[in-house]
């Protein structure tokens, strides 16, 4: 082999190390400094955002970003945004909702006090969709749901239930196909480029900053919604999530997760039962 043919293959290996050694340091820089815990987030995705990241910020290594994340609080905001999983709307997946609707909320009305997480709930757009066939249904006004997620910023924006106006008429459509009992626009008022969903839809809603990869249990509930997000989690963050869960869960309360995610194959696939295979609702039982 030449000198040169060694060099590069030498290259050819160090380079990913490098990265990954780079990529290590950067996820525990940025948990020891805010506590944003990404080190167990699935690796492709994270490299795909974090250089989009380093090319956003104009450097070149990861190391070099690491450098101005630690010592620039809006790089570090900026960071976390990109690395957080923020995609949601009103209605997204419809025809759960009309699952929920229909298979899930004669069991909550058996409650004298009904409780609901959303976890992960990024800008609250699913949470409202929640609380508006909660309405319809005569429960809201026995509900307290708790919305979280690791996104203070998404948070914010959530709090203010403004969502964009432009988004309203395909929000309409999904409502119709959800079931919904009335229309679209009787919760909802215009300002400007924005529809500000009805304040009463906010009464019964708490949120707050959790994370799924650090935080405990902090409520028993009848209803734990987590949708399209523990597909972005590694296979041991999936199995800490799921215990979590299911410590969360109160006997025969309802799991919801998303439609590529199954409670299938893990540690905790015996403790529940299908009630919807296709939209991924389950039941706990032990």
């Amino acid at each position: 082999m030449s000198v040169k043919t060694a060099l590069a293959s030498s290259d050819d290996t160090v380079g990913p190390k490098l990265e990954d050694l780079e990529m290590r340091l950067l996820l525990e820089a940025v948990f020891a400094a805010a506590g944003y815990d990404f080190r167990q987030y699935l690796a492709p995705m994270l490299r795909r955002r974090v250089w989009q990241c380093v090319r956003e910020e104009r450097l070149r290594t990861i190391s070099g970003f690491q450098e101005k994340v630690l010592h620039d609080p809006d790089c570090l905001g900026r960071l976390v945004q990109a690395l957080c999983i923020n995609v949601s709307s009103l209605f997204r997946d419809p025809h759960f909702y009309r699952a929920l609707r229909l298979q899930v909320f004669p069991k909550l009305r058996t409650y004298p006090f009904i409780r609901i997480w959303h976890a992960g709930c990024a800008s609250g757009e699913e949470v409202f969709s929640t609380a508006i066939l909660l309405e319809e249904a005569g429960l809201y006004q026995r509900c307290r749901i708790y919305a979280t997620d690791i996104n203070a910023a998404a948070l914010a924006q959530a709090r203010t239930g403004m969502v964009s106006l432009a988004s309203m008429e395909e929000s309409c459509r999904r409502y119709e196909q959800a079931g919904g009992t009335r229309a679209l626009p009787d919760y909802y008022t215009v300002c400007g480029s924005e529809a500000i969903l009805d304040s009463g839809l906010r009464r019964n809603i708490v949120f707050a900053q959790h994370n799924l990869a650090t935080d405990s249990s902090f409520n028993e509930f009848n209803l734990i919604c987590c949708r399209n997000v523990l597909i972005y989690f590694s296979k041991p963050l999936q199995d800490r999530v799921h215990a979590l869960f299911n410590r969360s869960l109160g006997m025969f309360a309802v799991l919801a997760l998303g439609s590529k995610e199954s409670i299938q194959f893990s540690s905790w696939e015996h403790s529940y039962e299908e009630v919807d295979m296709e939209h991924k609702i389950y039941r706990r039982v032990r």
